[in-house]
């Protein structure tokens, strides 16, 4: 699928939410610590009107050493068109590597560039290319559990009738106890397409643990692009271990 995209219009052109910190659009400069992992069953779409793009799938994510995390996304791909038909097949498998180059624990700042390769693995579309998203991010934390991260970054979009386009977003989230965390973002992209138009998101989102090492994530919220108002939804059941 591609994010934020609907009907005709395409949009980010990645296998899951380019940005993306789960449960948000917008990622965050914290990566998976040290021999751990981070596995999330997913998933993820948007729409407008009767017409859906979804994935369902795998994000799974290690820290092999301190402030690096491996990131494999394995999808498969839906969509329903506006005449009702269902289209079903594997996804764009995406691969990223994150770092953290600066993690200033007094001042609860932390940097990170986060480069993802989106491979053109999809069997819902043909003469694909792979793209690159190179993003940096951004995040600082409070006293009392509130976290602020912000960032962006361009993809290389290449093919006939694409454009390469920035994209960014701002997010807020705030532990309301050892158990729920709740927030808010805003983001913004550029038209990925020749003659197309930029699009903006908002949502709100949480994390609720379950015990032991599952939690809930959940998100969504409306996105704007071509004067039309869509939508778009996040879920997913999370393993830290």
């Amino acid at each position: 699928m591609k994010p934020f995209h609907w009907a005709a219009l395409a949009l980010a052109s990645v296998a899951s939410p380019a940005l993306a910190g789960p449960p948000f659009l917008t990622d965050d400069p914290f990566p998976t610590d040290r021999g751990h992992w981070e596995i999330y069953a997913f998933a993820s779409g948007d729409g407008h009107r009767s017409t859906i793009d979804a994935d369902a799938g795998l994000d799974v994510n290690y820290g092999p050493i301190a402030d690096v995390q491996l990131t494999a996304t394995l999808p498969l791909s839906f969509s329903r068109e506006p005449s009702g038909r269902w289209r079903s097949g594997s996804g764009d498998v995406e691969l990223g590597i994150k770092y953290r180059f600066v993690n200033d624990e007094t001042r609860g700042i932390s940097v990170a560039i986060f480069p993802r390769a989106i491979l053109p693995t999809s069997s819902l579309s043909s003469g694909g290319k792979a793209r690159l998203l190179l993003p940096l991010w951004v995040g600082k934390d409070f006293a009392g559990g509130t976290s602020l991260f912000s960032g962006g970054g361009f993809e290389v979009n290449p093919g006939p009738g694409n454009r390469d386009f920035w994209q960014a977003g701002f997010a807020a989230t705030h532990d309301f106890s050892e158990d729920l965390s709740l927030g808010t973002e805003l983001t913004r992209q550029g038209a990925d397409v020749v003659h197309g138009t930029g699009q903006t998101s908002a949502g709100i989102g949480g994390i609720i643990k379950l015990g032991g090492p599952g939690s809930l994530l959940v998100s969504g919220g409306p996105t704007w692009a071509d004067h039309q108002t869509g939508y778009h939804f996040y879920t997913a059941l999370g393993l830290n271990f």
